[in-house]
């Protein structure tokens, strides 16, 4: 099954998410390494040996699988200060044939705390439901992110499971949580969304 799904940057009330450039390995690469500390807790990529190199070989990887209609990463941007990297969103398939998706994000960690994800995820979510037609869309989330996992209460996720030593980091292997909200689900959540003005 062939997916598209239009490149044009969409509009959250305060952000524009937008796919990857080529022009943005700089802007990535700094707001990584700002963020080092915090990401190397929870990303496996986010290591010791994250290079200006790493960042363009994302940003490729990205624009292919864009491409092929593999996964769609948006960068999150101010439009007041749009040469600033604040995060990213992704939406990505699982299982075409079945309709599923995951979602995943992270942003700065001198971002943090502003209810940037929770914002972007909205959105992300609108895309995945309505332009990628999906029936299903999880969220796995490292255990002890607690920022994550409250992204995932306010945009009504259900605690599904946990899967045991899902992800290794460093020398050490973290559990994750699983998550999950459903097409007619979100359809009810969505009129919370706009109350709230993430949408």
């Amino acid at each position: 099954m062939s997916v598209t799904l239009s490149p044009r940057s969409r509009l959250t009330p305060r952000f524009q998410l937008r796919p990857f450039r080529r022009r943005d390995i700089g802007t990535v690469h700094e707001a990584v390494v700002a963020s080092l500390p915090e990401l190397s807790r929870w990303l496996p990529w986010a290591n010791e040996y994250y290079s200006r190199g790493v960042a363009q070989q994302y940003i490729r990887d990205s624009m292919a699988a864009w491409s092929d209609g593999r996964a769609f990463d948006f960068t999150i941007r101010r439009d007041q200060q749009p040469s600033r990297h604040v995060g990213n969103v992704s939406i990505w398939f699982t299982s075409k044939p079945n309709l599923v998706g995951e979602i995943g994000y992270w942003v700065r960690t001198d971002e943090s705390g502003k209810g940037i994800c929770t914002e972007a995820t909205a959105h992300v979510l609108a895309i995945a439901f309505k332009e990628l037609k999906l029936h299903r869309v999880t969220m796995r989330i490292a255990i002890g992110n607690r920022a994550s996992e409250r992204v995932a209460e306010k945009l009504g996720f259900l605690l599904e499971g946990t899967l045991r030593d899902e992800v290794k980091i460093g020398d050490h292997w973290i559990d994750h949580t699983v998550w999950g909200l459903l097409a007619d689900e979100w359809r009810v959540e969505r009129r919370r969304y706009e109350a709230e003005t993430w949408v």
